[in-house]
């Protein structure tokens, strides 16, 4: 059963190990990470995002059980199991499904997982306008029409990541 779980900031692997040593080999975790560029004195930097922010799924069979969630209450990296996550199996299952459809061979996520959506706001996730806010004016096959400012300009949607903001 898949369960959310919130860590404390920066103690991920602590919780992994924890979580080992109390359980067995049937645990599993997924995290999805995205990567951005971002800009510093006219340097673009990689970035390695986690796309949940401190949040988890975790995979193991007696996440169905309440008691071995309350024995796992105070584990060291631990804040909290999210409530409800018993009642979403399928809604976290589809989830991971589709995250994991659009990762690229290094394990991120690629810039088709996020869906384009006509006059919505979005910013550069790489490339020379790292940062820089847009909107999205008309969507083609592979051209997408842009404002930029006051600047309206076509892009290809294959030279940019973008998220929305």
């Amino acid at each position: 059963m898949w369960s959310v779980i919130k860590t404390e900031k920066n103690q991920f692997d602590i919780l992994k190990f924890e979580l080992k040593k109390k359980l067995d080999h049937r645990l599993n975790f997924y995290c999805p990470k995205i990567k951005l560029g971002k800009r510093k004195n006219n340097k673009v930097f990689q970035k390695e995002l986690n796309l949940l922010g401190d949040y988890i799924l975790c995979y193991h069979p007696s996440f169905a059980n309440q008691n071995t969630i309350n024995s796992l209450k105070f584990t060291k990296g631990l804040k909290y199991f999210l409530h409800g996550y018993i009642q979403s199996q399928s809604d976290i299952k589809e989830f991971i499904l589709k995250c994991k459809k659009s990762e690229d061979q290094n394990g991120y996520l690629s810039r088709y997982f996020f869906e384009i959506n006509y006059e919505s706001t979005y910013k550069f996730a790489s490339g020379p306008f790292v940062n820089k806010i847009f909107k999205i004016i008309n969507y083609q096959k592979n051209r997408i029409d842009i404002m930029l400012g006051n600047v309206k300009t076509s892009i290809t949607k294959s030279e940019f990541s973008f998220l929305p903001v």
